[in-house]
């Protein structure tokens, strides 16, 4: 019985690890950077990265449209 609970605890933690989000087949991401988030809108990705930064990119092209670098938490709390 033991060995079964280790084994399911085993299991939820091996499949419950963050995995980064699939990126569309058109999108390059700069040297470095690994994304965290994904989300579209109609004629756009945006994809917030590791260096709590937001690539917003043309849906069509792939081509980056506008990069905005997130506030730290201390400065967007004052």
């Amino acid at each position: 019985m033991i060995c079964g609970v280790l084994a399911v605890v085993i299991v939820l933690v091996i499949r419950l690890q963050p995995t980064p989000p699939p990126l569309p087949s058109e999108i390059t991401l700069p040297d470095g950077a690994r994304a965290t988030a994904v989300t579209q809108g109609d004629d756009w990705i945006a994809i917030v990265t590791e260096a709590e930064e937001i690539l917003v990119y043309d849906r069509l092209t792939g081509r980056l449209r506008q990069r905005v670098q997130i506030a730290p938490k201390s400065a967007a709390t004052r």
